[in-house]
Formats: structure tokens, C-alpha cells, sequence
């Protein structure tokens, strides 16, 4: 990815999470990153593109820092490492909410991607549940239970955390709440990254 788009997409995490995807202009982002509209629009054609872009650049970032990590052995510190490198990154989280928001009230492109992202998150879930444990995993709940009880336990604490910054627990919480979820012991080794706040 060049620089300059890059730039653009964290310029645009700002103000989607700022305004909103309604009240958040092409011309906007462009004064926020020093371009002219026609410069933006040259990387992104359309506002709902360049939504897409934010919420991709958002995963991408993620799984970059997720990369040093043997993933899938300890799914509880995966989890909890994932909270914690979003409270590091406030701009993720809140973005996120806003479109859950927006999703609430019907409007679109939100409210068409949140609900497509949640049913696809739990569908994942579900089926690396089942590879891993079958269809009922150590702790007796059913694969389907255990998936859409973990995205709701990640989202409550996405919301949670931003209206109380102070909280800097919430990564332990998933790491030992999602450890009962499983069934798992919770891992010994290094503690989730500790939020800047």
C-alpha cells in the first residue's frame, strides 16, 4: 500500500469516527489529509469505498500485528492480544461503534455491512469452533452458542471501553472470560499489550 493512501485511510478513520458515515464528506477527509477532493477520489472513487477501505485497512492492521503470534494455540490471549491493540488504536474501536450505531438506526451502507460482518464473524467462528472441539466444546456450550456468545463478549467490550477509557482490564477479562466460554485453562505467558488509554 503507498503512503498516500495510507494516510488517506487513517485521515478518514478520524472523521467517519468523529461525523459518522452521513455526516462525513469526501471533502472533509481531503482537508484532513492536505489533498484536493480529486485527489482522494483518485485512490478511493466513492465515499462507500472508501468505507470498505477503512474497515479492510482496520482487519489488515490487525493481522499485522497479530503476525509474530502463533495464532489458533491459545485463542483466549488471541482475543485478548486483539483488544488490547485496538485500545491502543482508540480510532479502530470508535469507528467501529459509530457504524454499529448507524447500522441501529437502518442507515446504509452501515447498516448492510454490520449485519452481513456479524453473521459472517459468527459463521467463522462457528466452523473453526467445530474443527477444533466438534459440535460441543469442553465447557458443554454448542459450537453456534460459544461463537455468538464471543462476538457479543468482544463488542460489549469495545463500548464498554469507550465510554470508560480509564478501564484498562478489559483484555485480561476476555482472555479469562473466553478461557470459561471454551472450557480452556486460561494460558500462562505473556499478558496481553497494556492500553496506552
Amino acid at each position: 500500500m503507498s503512503a498516500q493512501r495510507e494516510e488517506i485511510l487513517q485521515a478518514a478513520l478520524e472523521v467517519f469516527g468523529a461525523r459518522g458515515f452521513k455526516g462525513t464528506s469526501i471533502d472533509a477527509v481531503a482537508e484532513r489529509v492536505g489533498l484536493t477532493r480529486q485527489g482522494v477520489l483518485h485512490y478511493f472513487p466513492s465515499k462507500k469505498r472508501l468505507l470498505l477501505e477503512i474497515m479492510e485497512f482496520r482487519q489488515r492492521r490487525v493481522r499485522e500485528h497479530l503476525s509474530d503470534r502463533p495464532v489458533g494455540e491459545d485463542w483466549a490471549g488471541d482475543f485478548a492480544e486483539v483488544i488490547a491493540f485496538e485500545l491502543d488504536h482508540p480510532c479502530f474501536a470508535t469507528v467501529h461503534n459509530v457504524m454499529v450505531a448507524e447500522a441501529i438506526t437502518g442507515q446504509e451502507p452501515a447498516a448492510g455491512y454490520v449485519r452481513d460482518r456479524c453473521r459472517s464473524i459468527q459463521d467463522h467462528l462457528t466452523e473453526r469452533l467445530i474443527e477444533r472441539y466438534g459440535e460441543r466444546l469442553p465447557s458443554g456450550l454448542d459450537a453456534r452458542t460459544a461463537a455468538t456468545a464471543v462476538h457479543c463478549l468482544i463488542e460489549g467490550v469495545h463500548q464498554l471501553w469507550l465510554v470508560d477509557r480509564d478501564a484498562d482490564r478489559y483484555p485480561q477479562v476476555i482472555r479469562e472470560a473466553l478461557s470459561a466460554l471454551l472450557g480452556t485453562e486460561v494460558a500462562d505467558g505473556p499478558q496481553p499489550s497494556a492500553t496506552k488509554g
